[in-house]
């Protein structure tokens, strides 16, 4: 019998998965959580809903977001790409939501 070779596997691609792992779990929750909020205080006045409907909405649709946000960022070509475009959303909507309560 011959012996398999065995594959090892380098320490930058484990710390890619590992960086990929937390921008999915921790930056895909707080980008959620931004996303929900924007949205919540956007559909009153785009949509015309009351607030408890478009808080309820915003809490349905953050399910699809975070899973959306999970899966591009395992979809990115590299961990740093994900983590600036996460950034850039994030800026973003932190912007969109100042602006919808009342800071500008």
């Amino acid at each position: 019998m011959k012996a398999r070779k065995q594959r090892t596997v380098s320490g930058a691609y484990r710390l890619g998965i590992l960086s990929r792992v937390l921008a999915a779990s921790l930056g895909g929750y707080a980008l959620t959580a931004l996303l929900s909020s924007v949205l919540a205080l956007a559909l009153p006045h785009v949509a015309g809903v009351s607030r408890a409907n478009s808080v309820l909405t915003a809490s349905l649709l953050s399910f699809v977001i975070y899973t959306v946000i999970a899966l591009w960022v395992f979809c990115a070509r590299t961990a740093l790409r994900a983590w600036l475009g996460m950034m850039g959303l994030a800026a973003i909507a932190g912007v969109l939501l100042w602006c919808l309560r009342g800071g500008a």
